[in-house]
């Protein structure tokens, strides 16, 4: 857990740094806006496909054919009205991989809505309500050659309500701390439910938890043709051991090489307490030691990207 405290403090003083990093602003920036151009709705949507494969004929070093393919769409529509602002955000991924004569197995599979309303009581700090689900939409399974359900459609998913504080000290960074906010998880596969998968109690679809909330959030263009995207996530539940903190934290780098081609890199990081992942820690095939980990997910790729 001190690892886990520790790894917190870092990311929020990296977001901070962020947050102070002088960036170049181009000059039609900085003229200013009436308050009635920044009314009205803003919306927009990106997506970018990368494509892999791996063909191989009488390879002496040996492999295996593979072809991986991932999407992602982010979308979202934001709205002002004076000092009320709504802001909607949906965020989906999905990937498969197919090895050698295998069928497409998934790799990658993310489902996220997130919509916030407030209203300004100064300049950067507004009083907010948010609501965020997460969650994914496919079967998952340990690995193409072990076919053992884990994971399905809405189990686990992921409802956080929150009320408190949003700050903005500049546009490409969001600071919200909420002391009031509940935390749902869901398991609607029974079979999952019955063995109490993802912390829920055997044989119950639900488990709910109250706490305190913060949710940092970074979109910046670094340069015309560099962004970097990240979101963090952090739930201490004051009910059951407050001092376990949930972190759920996300990085985006997009690199554009040109109008439609793209390098993407995109991590995922989870610590949650209430999630118990199994080792095998005596090579019979048998998964033995079951315990909250750090999960880590890295996903690299080139390809198309366009916007709507």
């Amino acid at each position: 857990m001190k690892k886990t405290i520790a790894f917190t403090l870092m990311v929020i003083l990296a977001i901070n740094a962020f947050s102070q990093a002088d960036v170049t602003i181009p000059e039609k920036a900085l003229k200013p806006n009436s308050e009635d151009s920044l009314n009205g709705w803003d919306k927009g949507t990106e997506i970018n496909i990368s494509i892999s494969q791996l063909s191989l004929t009488n390879w002496a070093a040996g492999g295996e054919n593979s072809l991986a393919i991932n999407g992602i769409l982010s979308s979202h529509a934001n709205y002002r009205k004076d000092k009320f602002t709504w802001d909607n955000n949906l965020d989906l991924g999905y990937g498969v991989l197919k090895k050698g004569d295998q069928d497409f197995f998934k790799s990658n599979d993310k489902l996220e809505i997130n919509t916030k309303a407030g209203y300004g009581i100064s300049d950067k700090v507004s009083v907010t309500g948010l609501i965020n689900f997460k969650s994914q939409v496919a079967k998952g399974y340990p690995s193409s050659d072990d076919l053992t359900l884990i994971s399905d459609r809405f189990s686990p998913g992921y409802l956080v309500g929150a009320l408190g504080i949003d700050w903005k000290p500049k546009p490409s960074l969001s600071v919200f701390v909420s002391p009031l906010a509940s935390k749902m998880t869901f398991v609607m596969n029974d079979s999952m439910a019955g063995v109490g998968a993802f912390g829920v109690d055997e044989g119950k679809n639900f488990r709910g938890e109250f706490g305190g909330y913060a949710r940092l959030a970074y979109n910046q263009d670094v340069t015309e043709s560099i962004n970097l995207q990240s979101k963090l996530d952090l739930f201490s539940n004051y009910l059951v051991n407050p001092s376990h903190i949930d972190v759920n934290w996300e990085v985006l780098l997009f690199v554009k090489a040109n109008k439609w081609l793209t390098f993407n890199v995109h991590t995922h990081l989870i610590y949650d307490k209430n999630i118990e992942i199994g080792k095998d820690t005596n090579d019979d095939g048998e998964l033995d030691d079951f315990a909250p980990r750090v999960q880590f997910k890295e996903l690299i790729g080139v390809g198309l990207s366009f916007k709507l």
